[in-house]
């Protein structure tokens, strides 16, 4: 009974998988070269990321009274994407860059790409980042800005070790004289 309990947790630990960082070496050993390749893979999100925008206005009035009234409004519109969130292939884009889609909608989707110098190969959040902002990206037809640390944000994959043994054993009893 014993051993088939330390069988049977072998095989649930076996089944599991780890994430991986999705990087070039990756798609080279799995085939992943074209879109309907790239659309069976299931990606998640390494780090959690922020990207938000704000629309400020304001105005300055007189009163009818001679009060002068100074009004100014703003809205921030934010989005959080966890650490970990599933994400599915959209389409490679010109520089074959790969975008993924988070949630259905016109234009909602990220870029994810291998930076220049970087010999890891992994595929990381990809942004304008020359503005003060963060790092200026589309989202929904619509400009947003990622935070700093949105920038170490990478695609990974679950990456499964699959091994087949089959085995059978047989008890001798021995013989006697």
């Amino acid at each position: 009974m014993k051993y088939v309990l330390f069988l049977f947790i072998g095989v649930i630990l076996a089944s599991c998988g780890t994430k991986i960082p999705y990087t070039s070496r990756v798609a080279d050993d799995f085939g992943l070269d074209n879109e309907k390749s790239m659309a069976k893979v299931q990606f998640f999100t390494s780090a959690t990321i922020i990207i938000e925008r704000s629309k400020s206005s304001g105005n300055q009035n007189t009163t009818s009274d001679g009060t002068l009234v100074s009004n100014s409004s703003s809205e921030k519109d934010r989005i959080i994407i966890p650490l970990g969130t599933k994400c599915v292939f959209e389409k490679f884009d010109e520089d074959n860059n790969i975008v993924v889609r988070f949630e259905p909608g016109v234009g909602h989707t990220i870029s994810f790409g291998k930076r220049e110098g970087q010999s890891s190969g992994k595929y990381y959040l990809l942004a304008d980042w020359t503005s003060k902002k963060g790092g200026e990206m589309k989202y929904g037809n619509s400009t947003y800005f990622a935070n700093t640390a949105s920038g170490t944000a990478y695609l990974q994959v679950v990456k499964k070790k699959l091994q087949k043994t089959k085995r059978k054993d047989r008890v001798v009893k021995g013989m006697k004289v």
